[in-house]
């Protein structure tokens, strides 16, 4: 070959590899913390001003039924990286980090061409960092400040994937003039909680932090737009977990464990919202699918492509999900499918709550001192009764609090019988475990009386289940579940 031919082949080659490159997808994943999913617009709320998510809600594909894996901060967020269940990440607590053994799907993208950044909230440990080129802790109260600055300086030669975490809404609040300020009267208090001017302030404070992180997303896509490459970068949303009050975060009830899911990509995806059931665990496929990359077989999630292309199609019949320790000692797992949620609970002696939704901050104060002033209704004195129940089973159309408990009806026996199939084979499949050595009891949990705490047994350590790569249930048949 002569040299002229040589830098010809060359030209050539590089001309391939920069349209491959710009081919390729960019993919912003931007994931709230402590947030509901019905403390949105789009998903519903009457007050709270979202209008960016919102219009993306529109414009995109909105999953009316997506379910986390845990509503725990950092186990949530370890799932997510390798597309594991908790039990099955060796990090399936609150504050345990995810270990270097396992594999991330950012590492993957990271070695198929694309520039990877974090940003914000990481709350997974240092093993992941191996799958970014930039490690940001993010500016302002949210840590979403420079997320533009960052957008705008990156590599332009690349694909890129943001992973973009931000602290709002968790506590404790943060008001600045990014977002409305809420009076105590745009309170949609919960009737399980207590209904007083201190709640109420909570929420609203609340509220402010819902708006600042749609704000920020509004930035992003502004500047997605300036730069003109919108219609070729996906972004997803979430939340990790649901809201810092009583009867959601660290609860597998639909309040806790159900989040916001909404794809966006400009002009690329047909508008339509989706009824298709899906699971956070998910994401990693989803993510790699759509980047063209293998998804490994560490990942016991599937790819939600097929729900972007067509609103109708249905990759999964059912979704699982579990409570582990989260400052209060728990062994819960959730089973949903059809019209049902069904929750397993093997030490109803324990409180089922996390430090956030203890009587630490005002919502659980109030209602602890409503149930000990006997002013309390009886589901206000449900939430912090125990001991629990064992079973627990709601049909969500009728009941979307869940608040009333059908696991000892005859008329919906089959149901009851159906998922607690379901949540056996799960539970076999995959390797979880009860652990024998609980680590604490609603006495001394509470780190702050108990400093010294250290971590028992890890549910799925009996059976080794970070080794299992086995998805558990996924599909059941064409059209499942009971009604």
């Amino acid at each position: 070959m002569t040299a002229k031919s040589l830098a010809l082949a060359l030209v050539l080659g590089l001309s391939v590899a920069a349209t491959g490159a710009a081919e390729r997808p960019n993919i912003i994943f931007y994931m709230t913390d402590d947030i509901s999913y019905n403390d949105y617009g789009c998903y519903g709320h009457p007050t709270i001003k979202t209008p960016h998510i919102d219009r993306m809600a529109r414009e995109g594909r909105a999953f009316d039924r997506a379910y986390l894996t845990t509503s725990s901060c950092s186990p949530s967020r370890c799932s997510m990286i390798t597309g594991r269940y908790p039990h099955n990440t060796g990090a399936p607590e609150l504050h345990s980090n995810l270990p270097a053994s396992q594999t991330i799907f950012p590492e993957k993208l990271k070695d198929a061409g694309y520039y990877t950044l974090l940003s914000g909230k990481q709350h997974m440990g240092n093993a992941v960092k191996r799958g970014f080129h930039v490690f940001d802790n993010g500016k302002g109260p949210g840590r979403q400040e420079n997320w533009v600055e960052l957008l705008r300086d990156r590599p332009r030669n690349k694909p890129f994937f943001f992973w973009l975490a931000s602290i709002d809404a968790h506590r404790d609040w943060q008001i600045n003039d990014d977002a409305p300020k809420y009076k105590p009267e745009d309170v949609i208090v919960p009737p399980y909680l207590s209904d007083t001017p201190k709640v109420r302030a909570d929420f609203a404070a609340y509220y402010h932090e819902v708006s600042r992180a749609d704000h920020f997303l509004g930035e992003l896509r502004a500047e997605l737009e300036r730069q003109g490459i919108a219609d070729n970068t996906y972004v997803i949303f979430c939340s990790d977990n649901g809201r810092p009050m009583p009867r959601a975060k660290s609860w597998l009830v639909e309040e806790g464990i159900r989040t916001p899911l909404v794809v966006w990509k400009g002009n690329s995806i047909e508008p339509g919202r989706t009824e298709a059931l899906a699971s956070l665990i998910d994401l990693s496929a989803t993510i790699l699918d759509l980047a063209g990359v293998e998804i490994p077989e560490t990942v016991q999630g599937v790819s939600l492509r097929p729900v972007l292309d067509d609103p109708e199609a249905t990759v999964r019949d059912v979704a699982f999900a579990e409570h582990n320790w989260h400052v209060y000692q728990a062994h819960e797992r959730m089973v949903r499918t059809g019209d049902y949620l069904y929750i397993r609970n093997a030490w109803p002696e324990q409180w089922t709550m996390g430090g956030e939704t203890g009587p630490w901050f005002d919502s659980g104060m109030e209602l602890f001192a409503a149930v000990e002033a006997g002013t309390a209704n009886d589901l206000q004195r449900s939430v912090i009764a125990v001991p629990r129940p064992t079973k627990q089973l709601y049909h969500l159309p009728s009941d979307p609090l869940n608040v009333k408990n059908l696991s000892d009806d005859p008329e919906h026996v089959a149901a009851l019988k159906m998922l607690r199939s379901l949540l056996d084979d799960w539970t076999e499949q995959t390797g979880d475990t009860v652990p024998k050595n609980p680590t604490n009891d609603r006495e001394t949990v509470d780190r702050r009386k108990n400093p010294d705490h250290r971590r028992g047994e890890f549910p799925g350590e009996a059976a080794q289940a970070t080794k299992i790569n086995h998805p558990g249930p996924i599909r059941i048949r064409p059209s499942a579940g009971p009604k």
